[in-house]
């Protein structure tokens, strides 16, 4: 008899979400097993690419990293920046959309207080992550195609917790042997996974992003 619980996908649930410069938009998904899961005990925030490159909660990066955690048994929370969909305020230069990040941690806080915080970005989401990661305990960090080239990630202080880097070395966007270099300089360093031929947006290839994270997850 199989064992392993059974995944059904989450109803999306539209919320709204009190943030520095106005109200939040965002989507919650809570997944539901046949058996009794890490759910209630871990939770994970999205952050999706640059709202000035059309980026938003509803990117296939973003909904594919949300939905590997949901397989996993968490619960996640995507949401959209500060002037972007119908999230309320203007683009902020990083600054302001990390303390939107910051606002929706603390909305999860409170809806699962005892549950342990995931990070996860993508592309810009990656520094949006990582600035809320030094403002908030953290659990686990994943970024993906972090744009080293284009945001102070020198000045970051790598977080403490298990942390995971993807990145594609045909990324059309980001440089991938200055990601590979600014790993380099983290103490601790983060587990690195390479994937041969996978551009910036992972097309055709998001089922390869997929399991990199989960085999991260499950191996600790």
């Amino acid at each position: 008899m199989n064992s392993t619980p059974r995944f059904h996908p989450p109803t999306p649930q539209r919320v709204t979400i009190a943030g520095p410069a106005g109200s939040l938009e965002a989507i919650l998904e809570e997944p539901v097993l046949d058996e009794p899961s890490a759910s209630s005990q871990r939770f994970a925030v999205v952050c999706h690419p640059h709202p000035q490159g059309g980026g938003t909660m509803d990117n296939k990066v973003v909904h594919t990293l949300a939905r590997t955690l949901q397989e996993l048994g968490l619960s996640t929370v995507r949401f959209n920046y500060r002037g972007v969909g119908r999230s309320e305020g203007t683009f902020a230069d990083g600054i302001g959309e990390t303390q939107d990040a910051v606002a929706v941690i603390d909305w999860g806080r409170r809806r699962w207080p005892e549950a342990e915080l995931w990070l996860v970005g993508f592309s810009f989401g990656s520094h949006v992550a990582l600035r809320a990661g030094l403002e908030r305990e953290t659990a686990r960090m994943i970024t993906v195609a972090p744009p080293v080239q284009g945001f102070d990630f020198a000045s970051f202080v790598a977080p403490r917790c298990p942390w995971l880097v993807v990145q594609g070395d045909a990324d059309e966007l980001v440089d991938c042997r200055q990601v590979v270099e600014w790993t380099r300089t983290l103490q601790p360093a983060p587990e690195v996974r390479i994937l041969s031929g996978v551009g910036h947006f992972f097309h055709g290839r998001l089922h390869e992003l997929k399991e990199v994270v989960r085999q991260a997850v499950l191996s600790g």
